[in-house]
């Protein structure tokens, strides 16, 4: 939360009114002065006997300014929270000093001839700010006032600062994410209101639901400013979700100093507004006036009364609306009848007599049967021929034509396998006898007949060289009789 979101503006009536502040008094930064001051000490009266004399209230407001002004003879600095800023018509600021430490309040005013732009910058509630000046007492009023004639920023407030760092948390933990925010009904059936049961609020907002058309409003009592404010109306925001006609809630108070508005800042009523289980509008003091509470309702309204027109419809624009709409309506079906009724007059004079039209196409669609008739019978005429043509392609297919056919192809096929093996069989046996006769003839027998011998040695392998024998080497001899084992009794080599 900003500073200059944090600007707020009130009335008078609410300044006068704001808890008194503590006083707290640092050391200067500046060396204009000396510091510590000297302070005159008043001269206490001597006690007298006699009873005093009655005062006016005019004078003695007069005699404490006077000792005021003896005793801060000369300007003193003082350091505190800003609370409950006013920026008045003539140029004059107003506003509370607040002690962070103690439960003390000081009212100032800065007149416009000390108003520079710094002090008119330092000057935001939440901020700490370091003033010189003198008190005195102002006797309108009855009050007494610190007239400051110099004021420079120092750092931040406490309050500010713990919300600041609050709101920050919040933040990061997804509480004020514009996706969470939901969509306020259109006409809600009950409408939840959180407020003071004795203020404005409640009245303003059952004045401008009932100026729109009349709503159901819930009201939920609480306390809004003050010690325990936070918890109230968490319990009055609880109890509202316990009625399950609400549709919708409204938490709001009017406008105040900064330190009035600080219950809709506390941690556990802002989680409750972000977890409530119906949309919530924060209406929390004037369109300035800033809380946590605002970042966590779904929607925020300027005041009360704006809260209440976002929620209640206008039963009366609504009305006019559809008035409007029906009008409108009204001018465009009588335009169209206007354009389809001169469309029409047009095409009855384009056409001729219908009867006449009619007997064109009569002759047209006579005219389309005979063609389409003599068509058919083409057609059918070539789907008969058609027709014979596969009956005769058919009756060539039949089985048993085709078995028969077969049958005798099946026939001359065999006959002519006979004749073709009985020729083969004769050519065959021809060639076996002539080759049985050629071969009988190079028979090795045949030679051995003759009375050849054939000699093997022990390997059984023919001798066809006397050279491969020795003596006493043993062979068998093969004749045409059988066969007789002999030993070599001697090698003689031809000379061939």
């Amino acid at each position: 939360m900003s500073d200059r979101n944090l600007t707020f503006d009130f009335d008078a009536g609410a300044a006068e009114a704001a808890t008194p502040t503590s006083t707290s008094t640092s050391t200067p930064t500046s060396t204009e002065e000396p510091w510590p001051p000297a302070y005159p000490v008043a001269e206490v009266p001597k006690p007298v006997r006699e009873e005093p004399g009655v005062l006016t209230v005019g004078e003695l407001g007069r005699i404490v300014r006077g000792a005021l002004d003896r005793s801060f003879a000369v300007p003193v600095f003082v350091e505190g929270e800003v609370v409950g800023a006013r920026f008045a018509s003539s140029g004059h600021v107003y506003f509370t000093l607040k002690d962070e430490a103690e439960d003390a309040n000081l009212d100032v005013v800065l007149y416009r001839t000390s108003l520079t732009p710094r002090a008119k910058k330092a000057i935001v509630d939440g901020a700490r700010v370091r003033l010189r000046g003198k008190p005195t007492f102002w006797a309108p009023r009855g009050r007494l006032q610190f007239v400051a004639d110099r004021a420079e920023p120092a750092g931040r407030g406490a309050l500010l600062e713990a919300i600041e760092r609050l709101k920050e948390k919040l933040t990061a933990e997804g509480l004020f994410a514009p996706e969470r925010k939901r969509k306020l009904p259109e006409d809600p059936r009950i409408i939840g209101v959180v407020t003071s049961a004795g203020g404005a609020v409640i009245h303003d907002i059952c004045k401008v639901a009932a100026r729109r058309g009349g709503a159901r409003i819930l009201l939920a009592p609480a306390l809004v400013q003050g010690v325990g404010a936070a918890a109230s109306v968490l319990r009055a925001l609880e109890a509202l979700q316990r009625v399950a006609e609400v549709d919708v809630i409204i938490v709001g108070r009017g406008g105040g100093a900064f330190d009035e508005l600080l219950a809709f800042s506390d941690e556990a009523l802002v989680r409750a507004i972000a977890a409530c289980r119906v949309p919530v509008v924060s209406a929390v003091g004037h369109e300035v006036d800033v809380t946590l509470a605002d970042f966590a309702a779904d929607r925020r309204a300027a005041t009360p009364s704006q809260a209440a027109e976002m929620l209640v419809p206008d039963r009366a624009a609504k009305k006019r609306e559809a008035l409007q709409l029906r009008g409108r309506l009204h001018r465009a079906v009588q335009g169209r009848l206007a354009r389809e009724r001169a469309e029409l007059l047009r095409c009855v004079k384009e056409l001729s007599d219908p009867r006449l039209l009619l007997a064109v196409h009569q002759q047209t669609k006579d005219d389309k049967d005979a063609r389409l008739a003599a068509f058919a019978q083409r057609l059918v005429a070539r789907r008969r021929e058609g027709l014979a043509t596969v009956r005769q392609r058919l009756a060539a297919l039949h089985p048993g034509t085709v078995l028969a056919k077969e049958g005798a192809e099946v026939r001359r096929l065999e006959e002519r396998m006979r004749v073709l093996v009985r020729t083969s069989l004769t050519r065959q046996a021809s060639d076996l006898s002539r080759f049985g006769a050629r071969l009988d003839a190079m028979s090795p027998l045949k030679v051995l007949g003759r009375g050849y011998a054939i000699a093997t040695d022990e390997a059984g392998r023919a001798v066809r060289s006397a050279a491969s024998l020795k003596t006493g080497d043993r062979v068998q001899v093969r004749v045409d009789q059988g066969r007789f084992s002999a030993a070599v009794l001697d090698v003689h080599e031809d000379d061939e």
